[in-house]
């Protein structure tokens, strides 16, 4: 008797804990209250425009200013843009291009302009200054202007599913401010079920939450698409499993009940890719060409919910360089990146990876195309092609007790140990 309720203990227990972790779920959907122009307020999971829906998500801008540049004599700023020069056999812009800044050449005006990325379960509140103008104040007390020009994360429509009245469209030019909080383990109203998978490459398989085409992420959004006796418009809820077919696809059903669809970007080459996130790599970025099926399932581990993201820091590092000196201190990765709720970007086989900062152990240049990034989890992945990864990395600052930092050139770089 004494033997079966031990077994029936165990049993619950691991019955309780996959009805917790279902019911948990709903902790890493968007979820706060939007404040409009009038003072109305709406509260519940939130949909930030056609896409965002987690707090894994990216939120994406650009920041007007990078004073960065200014802790660069006019010497190591003219070596950049010879080097750069070199690389594109063309001037200007078109350096600016490379590395995500902006600069006249007389290295006087110090407007530049760079990308600005984070998760949205970094961020406390935004708040519209203009058509394409957002203050943003993070959790760790950072607050910034940014710029929308090329991201549509600024200026977009936000959908709030009210707990009491359902879902509320709001025009950018109505809101005053959205505020971040805490959503609970189980919302009422939502705008679907997560979307979980298996996604098969060429080049192995990623499981984890799944965005398809850079878009539909929840189970109520639909797949469209072609078959011989007309147009379809399915709920991913419903599906089992998409496989790539040449320029179609083969559908599976929950149910299954096979289709062949076309004549979409949701089941063709125009698609723009498929997203896995999860706990060992972060986010991936599948390209259309390296994709072979996706096969969904039910979750396997939680969200992130927005208590996850606990801490913002400066970046902290021991720098290695290929003449054997070792600096160490406060550091600007790329004279950009200076926290660790920032990401770095880079190409594998033709997968994009993109990691936060706060999950990287070390990072090791390899040559001018290729680094080496350690994860804290242990994984380690080869990057290259993308800036922040290569020869076009603009450079490291280290602050030390000075109060000038030390630059070190990309080229330079042996090894980076953040701590």
């Amino acid at each position: 008797m004494k033997q079966h309720r031990t077994i029936f203990a165990v049993l619950t227990f691991f019955l309780l804990a996959s009805f917790t972790q279902v019911q948990s779920q709903d902790e890493g959907f968007l979820y706060g209250k939007v404040t409009t122009i009038e003072g109305k307020s709406y509260e519940g999971a939130l949909r930030w425009g056609k896409e965002e829906a987690y707090w894994t998500d990216l939120f994406n801008a650009s920041k007007e200013r990078n004073e960065n540049l200014n802790y660069l004599s006019r010497e190591e700023r003219e070596d950049l843009e010879e080097r750069y020069h070199r690389h594109n056999n063309d001037f200007g812009d078109r350096v600016g291009e490379w590395f995500n800044i902006r600069w006249s050449h007389d290295f006087g005006d110090d407007r530049h302009q760079h990308q600005f990325v984070c998760q949205f379960g970094e961020i406390k509140t935004i708040k519209p200054t203009g058509r394409e103008r957002a203050r943003l104040e993070l959790k760790g007390g950072q607050s910034f202007e940014v710029d929308g020009d090329g991201y549509n994360d600024i200026g977009t429509k936000v959908k709030v599913m009210d707990a009491e009245i359902g879902e509320v469209e709001l025009s950018w030019s109505r809101i005053e401010t959205v505020e971040f909080m805490e959503a609970p383990s189980k919302i009422p109203n939502k705008f679907g079920e997560p979307l979980y998978g298996t996604v098969e490459t060429y080049s192995g398989t990623f499981t984890g939450f799944v965005q398809w085409d850079h878009d539909e992420r929840v189970s109520t959004d639909k797949l469209d698409g072609d078959t011989d006796d007309g147009d379809v418009s399915i709920e991913f809820g419903k599906l089992k499993s998409i496989e790539r077919d040449g320029f179609r696809s083969q559908v599976v059903l929950a149910s299954g009940r096979r289709m062949q669809l076309s004549g979409s970007n949701d089941v063709n080459s125009e698609n723009r890719g498929i997203v896995v996130t999860n706990s060992k790599y972060g986010r991936v970025d599948i390209p259309w060409k390296e994709f072979k099926k996706v096969t969904f399932e039910s979750p396997k581990e939680k969200p992130m919910a927005y208590k996850d993201f606990k801490s913002q820091k400066e970046l902290n590092a021991v720098v290695k360089t290929t003449n054997g000196e070792t600096v160490s201190g406060r550091i600007i990765y790329d004279l950009d990146e200076s926290h660790d709720y920032e990401v770095l970007q880079g190409m594998n086989e033709d997968i994009e990876y993109i990691i936060a900062f706060k999950n990287i152990s070390k990072i090791m240049p390899k040559n001018y195309d290729n680094s080496t990034i350690v994860l804290k989890n242990g994984e380690q992945i080869m990057l290259s092609e993308g800036q922040d990864v290569s020869d076009k990395n603009t450079g490291i600052l280290v602050f030390r007790e000075q109060d000038r930092p030390t630059y070190i050139p990309w080229e330079k770089v042996r090894e980076i140990i953040f701590n």
